[in-house]
């Protein structure tokens, strides 16, 4: 729970007098409103307000506490205020869901380089593989990896994502090694949980010919580097995007498999945000950056100079 804008909310709520009515003020959905209200009542431990079918009315508790979230929402505005902080300036939360994976490897050591350059924005990272609803969350931009971004959203294009089948030497040694595709069935596999397709796999070669496949999983884990490492141990062969095992078989730990061929998931990691005409500054230099660190992902061998 973010502590703080749940108490906006409930600030909102009150002043506005209804659920319905803080949806305008806040920006967030009905749901996502009520959701932000209960957690903070189970935060405090205490009922803040009294619901019924026709109105709302703070209890003596809830009371106490409006005035002093009022107080304190004051007190920042007025903090920002002194130190010259308004909507034309970046600056503020910046509140921004990533995946796992993807979040510890690739963005975590850019975040040190945007806040050194953007000492008045905080950045508020969360970081989860199932899919963030940022409208009804409350996220001011989420990084997500899929074929498309969310029509509700503006998305922006950072990277394509390639998609590779790979295990170990000791693995291929033991177990041999699989021409094609269509050896897949023949092999143990460590499947990613979260992949819709299951165990159902399509690939496509550069010359044109198709292949679809349904692995043998022995095991099914919900997260990537996790699969990258049984794959490292000799447990499996796995098919994972390129920013989690091209380290790996560029170390020799890895050896990626089918040549010429590719899977028929076209990826791309996107930054997603609310479509507004007016994007916050804050919000527009996170998308920038983010755009310029990877003109040229880092996870993609450089070109011998």
């Amino acid at each position: 729970m973010d502590k703080l804008q749940a108490m906006e909310t409930f600030v909102a709520v009150v002043e506005s007098g209804s659920f319905v009515a803080a949806v305008d003020v806040t920006g967030l959905s009905k749901p996502a409103v009520s959701r932000q209200v209960s957690e903070l009542e189970q935060f405090l431990g205490i009922r803040l307000l009294h619901r019924t079918t026709r109105r709302l009315s703070l209890t003596d508790e809830g009371r106490v506490y409006f005035t002093r979230c009022k107080e304190l929402l004051e007190s920042i505005q007025d903090v920002e205020s002194e130190v010259g902080l308004n909507s034309d300036q970046a600056c503020g939360r910046l509140r921004i869901g990533a995946p796992q994976d993807f979040g510890v490897e690739q963005l975590a050591p850019l975040w040190g380089r945007f806040t050194e350059s953007n000492p008045l924005i905080t950045l508020n990272i969360t970081l989860s593989d199932r899919t963030i609803d940022l409208l009804e969350e409350g996220f001011d931009m989420v990084i997500r990896i899929s074929a498309l971004g969310d029509s509700r959203m503006v998305a922006r294009p950072l990277a394509p994502v390639r998609m590779i089948a790979c295990a170990s030497p000791g693995f291929l040694q033991r177990h041999g090694t699989p021409q094609t595709p269509a050896e897949l069935r023949d092999f143990p596999f460590i499947s990613y949980s979260y992949r819709n397709g299951g165990d159902e796999w399509h690939f496509r070669h550069e010359h044109g010919d198709t292949c679809q496949v349904r692995v043998r999983s022995t095991v099914y884990v919900n997260n990537g580097a996790t699969c990258r490492a049984m794959a490292v141990a000799g447990q499996g062969i796995a098919i994972q995007p390129d920013f989690i095992v091209n380290a790996a078989i560029r170390s020799g730990e890895l050896v990626e498999l089918f040549e010429g061929w590719s899977t028929g998931e076209q990826l791309m990691v996107h930054t997603l945000y609310p479509t507004r005409t007016h994007l916050p500054p804050k919000v527009q230099r996170m998308r920038d950056f983010l755009v310029e660190q990877f003109k040229v992902p880092p996870w993609c061998p450089r070109p011998a100079a």
